[in-house]
C-alpha cells in the first residue's frame, strides 16, 4: 500500500483492526493477522536462532573470549593480550571482521595464525562469518601487550 501524504498515513495507522507486525510492519485492518495481533503491544516471538537475542556487546565479549583461545606457539601468551588483535567490528549482519597483525611480517606463524583465529571466531554462538585482514600499519611493538602479558613474559 501505498501513502502519498503524512494524513493518509496517520487515517490508515488509525484504522480499526489495524496492528503492526513484532517488526513493526503495518498490518491492514482486514487482514487475517490483524484479528490475531493484540491492538497496540507488539507480539514477543521467539527466534529460531540465539543470534537475535544476543547484544552486540556480549557478542564482542564471547569474541574476544575466542580470540583469547589462540596461542603464539613460540609465546606463552594468546594473540589477544600479545596485542596482535588491532579490532573487531561486528556488521549488522553478524560479520566480523578482525584487523589482527604479526610480530614480524616472518612471523613463521603467519601461515595458520590468522586462520585460527578466523575459525574460532567463526564458531562463536551468534557470528555469521569471521574475515581476518592482516596489516602491519601500524608495526608490532611489545608496548602493544595488555599487563598481564608484559607480566606474564617478564617485562613488568
Amino acid at each position: 500500500m501505498h501513502f502519498s501524504s503524512k494524513d493518509q498515513l496517520e487515517d490508515a495507522a488509525s484504522d480499526k483492526g489495524a496492528g503492526t507486525t513484532p517488526a513493526g510492519h503495518r498490518i491492514e485492518a482486514s487482514s487475517a493477522l490483524a484479528s490475531q495481533t493484540p491492538s497496540s503491544e507488539p507480539t514477543k516471538v521467539m527466534p529460531s536462532d540465539e543470534s537475535e537475542w544476543v547484544t552486540d556487546e556480549v557478542l564482542e565479549n564471547r569474541i574476544v573470549e575466542a580470540i583469547k583461545s589462540v596461542y603464539d606457539p613460540e609465546i606463552p601468551v594468546n594473540v589477544y593480550d600479545l596485542g596482535l588483535i588491532y579490532g573487531v567490528v561486528i556488521n549488522p549482519d553478524r560479520t566480523v571482521n578482525i584487523s589482527m597483525t604479526l610480530t614480524t611480517p616472518n612471523c613463521p606463524a603467519a601461515g595458520f595464525l590468522p586462520g585460527q583465529v578466523e575459525m574460532r571466531v567463526r564458531h562463536v554462538p551468534g557470528v555469521e562469518d569471521a574475515l581476518v585482514d592482516i596489516t602491519f600499519d601500524p608495526p608490532y611493538s611489545p608496548d602493544m601487550m595488555s599487563d598481564e602479558a608484559k607480566l606474564e613474559l617478564g617485562f613488568l
